[in-house]
């Protein structure tokens, strides 16, 4: 084929990573293998590419299909699918449920529960993290967007990383913080005592969470809060950090009292909407999980005088 004119000037693994959908490690691998050549001559990835010039492309023959998540394929329970098509399929995941496989995690994951329904994920990323653009804490339910394309893997991973993702929690976390609305701007790194936690330290990356309060009760408040970064257990350390952790924390203190009232056993945080560009059309789509029981109940609870 003639190379568009609107990849002139790119570079080959980024030019036909965007023309064919490949990932640019994919295209690159291909460029190794002498399998691309631009007017009759091999290319290199970092060769430039130029508007009109023929264009040829081996691409190798398909291996036999093999099991493209890593970790046993097992039927996980609660894990619901909210949506599904060619690029994307958006999940509703239940508590006690990983993103994907890792070390020293035996119980369920996403990645093997989609296996189990039928669903091949992007072969982008490490072995275990395939079709994976974002996690969610093993304790944390709600939306998930996971890639079935190559394509879709690229671009939600571009859309995250440039914070171009709405992604929106629900959490109930004691007190009333004060303002009952505004944003925490505090650098998060790994805790220095406690390798599983983490700790708002001058040391850490740039984290910012916005917040507004929905509810409040006579112990907590139920707040919204808009993710601008996305640290792991950003939602958790922040309010902790202002003497507001999550009900039912206690990890990161929360009230063990007030958790067991409420009948926690886990932090009440909720990724209740998540909303983005589309893959295939750049169309807005928007995805929304409800409360599970045990974090209705919880509320219904607080509620309780």
């Amino acid at each position: 084929m003639p190379v568009p004119d609107g990849l002139d000037g790119m570079r080959i693994d980024s030019g036909l990573s965007r023309l064919l959908g490949l990932s640019r490690t994919v295209v690159a691998g291909l460029a190794e293998a002498g399998r691309i050549q631009v007017d009759g001559s091999v290319a290199g990835k970092s060769d430039r590419l130029l508007g009109g010039a023929w264009l040829e492309v081996e691409l190798p023959d398909a291996e036999p299909a093999e099991p493209a998540i890593a970790g046993p394929t097992e039927v996980v329970a609660g894990l619901t699918v909210l949506h599904s098509d060619d690029d994307i399929v958006v999940v509703d995941k239940p508590v006690g449920v990983a993103a994907h496989p890792s070390p020293g995690w035996t119980g369920p994951t996403v990645t093997s529960g989609l296996a189990a329904l039928g669903f091949r994920l992007s072969t982008s990323g490490a072995a275990e993290r395939q079709g994976i653009v974002h996690r969610l804490d093993v304790g944390t339910t709600g939306v998930m967007v996971v890639a079935t394309s190559e394509h879709a893997y690229t671009a939600l991973k571009r859309a995250f990383k440039e914070r171009t993702v709405d992604k929106r929690y629900h959490a109930v976390v004691q007190g009333h913080p004060d303002p009952s609305s505004g944003t925490i701007d505090a650098p998060i790194d790994r805790h220095p005592r406690h390798d599983y936690r983490f700790a708002v330290m001058q040391s850490g990356k740039p984290s910012v969470t916005h917040y507004d309060t929905i509810e409040a009760f006579r112990s907590a408040s139920l707040l919204d809060v808009h993710l601008e970064t996305g640290r792991t257990h950003q939602i958790r350390v922040h309010f902790s950090a202002l003497r507001h952790p999550c009900v039912g924390d206690l990890t990161y203190g929360a009230d063990p009292t007030l958790a067991k009232r409420v009948g926690l056993t886990r932090q009440w945080l909720h990724a209740r909407t998540l909303g983005f560009a589309h893959p295939a059309d750049g169309r807005y789509a928007e995805f929304t999980s409800p409360y599970p029981d045990d974090l209705a109940a919880a509320l219904e609870a607080l509620r309780d005088p």
